[in-house]
């Protein structure tokens, strides 16, 4: 079982040459990432009143089939790896095209940021908790932090 969204490519998605820009493939991944977070309790909301946010390390974009205006798209959302802590974490979304065929992929590594120190955080144990329930990719590994000195 995977976690997918599906979404029609609107008019602002496209570029010049009358295909989806490449910045909208990472804006769906984006999206499909928060739906899934503020459906395990994770809004925008509650992003404030923790005063943390994801930030990204590390976005990995590979173009397959070319998408074009109100094509329907399957957008999934993977989990490649976590840190036993869950602050780290790297996310595999699959762009689909309607008729099933990858159109794109896009890797993401990322962390938690606390908004008022402006440092990397370890999350609260229910983010915890909603990052393990993300479905895992195949090549899923935990992802293993240095030992600080």
């Amino acid at each position: 079982m995977d976690y997918a969204k599906i979404y029609t490519v609107r008019w602002a998605d496209m570029d010049p040459n009358a295909h989806m820009r490449h910045s909208a493939y990472t804006d769906y991944a984006a999206q499909v990432r928060l739906e899934y977070l503020a459906e395990h309790g994770f809004t925008m909301r509650r992003f404030a009143e923790l005063a943390m946010g994801p930030i990204l390390f590390r976005e990995d974009t590979r173009f397959l089939k070319e998408v074009g205006i109100s094509e329907a798209i399957r957008v999934t959302a993977e989990a490649v790896g976590l840190s036993a802590d869950g602050s780290r974490w790297r996310i595999l979304h699959t762009i689909f095209k309607a008729d099933g065929r990858a159109a794109a992929t896009i890797t993401v590594d990322g962390a938690w940021l606390d908004l008022r120190q402006r440092k990397l955080m370890v999350p609260p144990a229910d983010m915890v908790e909603a990052m393990r329930q993300m479905p895992r990719h195949e090549s899923y590994a935990d992802i293993e932090r240095p030992a600080k000195d």
